[in-house]
């Protein structure tokens, strides 16, 4: 039974975590590291509570005490998980109801795989530092939920879409591009399976790796293409990737390629809500719901 949640980062994928749970939690608080989101917070149900990664305050303390199943999405830095290093020192006795614990991570951490097939027992050989952190996050993790003698479940995303963040707002913001590198294919996951993944996995006490990804890995071009369709309008002219103009980070993704598997995540039993884009983004078009954040538990 979920009752009391916590979730360190209640950002974009946290506050949806927290609006699939709000029908079966008794309460579930989250962070944020600015005041003037708390409305926002208080909006999707959740408790707001001010973290900067610097240590626990008397009222995240108390809140704490009482946190049966923990969720976090918060990043780690150059010095680590933050979130992690503040339990540490908190003690172990500063979370006695603990029953569950959730690390929302990265399909990054797999690095290269040549366009293959991957799944959460194929080799991790992260490229960046950033997916590095990531993996070094998750170990670290599952070493504190074994001493905790806790379930922890590392929930690995690879882009995430949904209302707010999908090709229709870069389409109609005219940011859309389609970049072509011939091969090239991205594993996605819409925001609706974060949430339900997330819920299912925190109910059954889930422990282990679970990839959280969609059953279609796919040419970027492809989806702002399908999407411009839907919008009748005209898709952005296809841009080589040697010519287009990329951020050394938007230019990482695409030194990696990998098909990521769901199949342990099904096997667990959780039914994607999205199959893949196709089927996502028709249902945000048809429920006029690709605009706003507020109506991702519409579909």
């Amino acid at each position: 039974m979920v009752r009391r949640v916590f979730i360190f980062g209640a950002g974009y994928s946290g506050r949806a975590i927290a609006r699939e749970l709000a029908p079966v939690a008794d309460s579930i608080a989250g962070t944020t590291r600015n005041t003037a989101t708390a409305p926002t917070l208080s909006g999707n149900g959740i408790i707001p509570l001010l973290y900067e990664g610097r240590g626990f305050s008397p009222e995240l303390r108390s809140m704490l005490r009482a946190t049966t199943h923990l969720l976090t999405t918060i990043a780690p830095n150059e010095s680590g998980d933050p979130v992690l290093a503040d339990l540490v020192a908190a003690g172990r006795t500063a979370m006695p109801a603990l029953q569950w614990i959730g690390y929302l991570s990265t399909v990054g951490v797999y690095g290269d795989h040549d366009c293959g097939w991957v799944d959460e027992e194929s080799e991790c050989r992260p490229s960046s530092a950033r997916s590095r952190g990531r993996l070094e996050a998750e170990s670290a993790w599952r070493a504190f939920g074994r001493g905790a003698n806790v379930p922890v479940a590392i929930l690995r995303l690879p882009g995430i879409y949904g209302p707010g963040r999908n090709a229709f707002v870069n389409l109609a913001a005219g940011r859309a591009r389609r970049i072509v590198k011939p091969g090239q294919v991205f594993n996605r996951i819409h925001l609706d399976d974060i949430a339900g993944a997330t819920a299912h996995l925190m109910r059954t006490g889930a422990d282990g790796v679970f990839n959280v990804a969609d059953d279609e890995p796919s040419p970027p071009q492809d989806v702002v293409a399908y999407a411009a369709a839907l919008m009748g309008i005209e898709p952005p002219p296809e841009i080589p990737f040697a010519e287009a103009d990329l951020s050394p980070m938007g230019r990482s993704f695409y030194c990696e390629c990998k098909r990521v598997s769901n199949a342990k995540l099904k096997a667990s039993g959780y039914a994607l809500r999205h199959v893949n884009y196709r089927q996502a983004l028709t249902a945000m078009w048809s429920l006029k719901s690709w605009e706003s954040e507020h109506a991702a538990n519409m579909l």
